[in-house]
């Protein structure tokens, strides 16, 4: 059990990271240009996206990231077998990366990702965001059932 907590704590920090770093380019995107106080001056640019894509890459990573937290978090608590653990750990940390990763796709080039077609940016974040929910529901129905368990 240890071992899946440590790589759900792993994973959640390297998440969590990625949505931090993407919020630099949500910030220079609203701002319009690449500002880093202390460092004096700035530079006009101009980033492809929209206000909602840069801020979902900037949250999908830090809410990703807790996620994973949380259930490393309780693990303890639940009483799943070893094979029921690995299912949940995996199942999280294939939901953590593809939703970070297909949500800082979208702004990038354009798409949302919400169907597939549309370019290959499109298709791509859909199955991504396709993986990412059926892990997290297998996860959390495991997960469900290690806490009845305890009842």
């Amino acid at each position: 059990m240890e071992r899946f907590r440590a790589q759900l704590i792993v994973h959640g920090a390297l998440v969590f990271l990625a949505g931090l770093v993407a919020g630099f380019p949500f910030a220079f995107f609203e701002l319009g240009k690449l500002a880093l106080w202390p460092i004096p001056g700035s530079v006009a640019v101009s980033l492809p996206g929209d206000v909602r894509g840069w801020r979902m890459a900037h949250l999908e990573g830090i809410l990703n990231g807790l996620t994973l937290f949380a259930v490393a978090a309780c693990f303890a608590y639940l009483r799943l077998n070893e094979r029921e653990q690995r299912i949940v750990t995996w199942a999280l940390i294939i939901t953590a990366w593809g939703n970070t990763i297909a949500s800082a796709l979208g702004p990038v080039f354009g798409a949302r990702g919400l169907e597939f077609g549309g370019g290959v940016a499109n298709s791509i974040m859909y199955l991504l965001f396709v993986a990412a929910i059926v892990a997290v529901f297998a996860a959390m129905v495991l997960v469900c059932r290690g806490a009845l368990r305890r009842t």
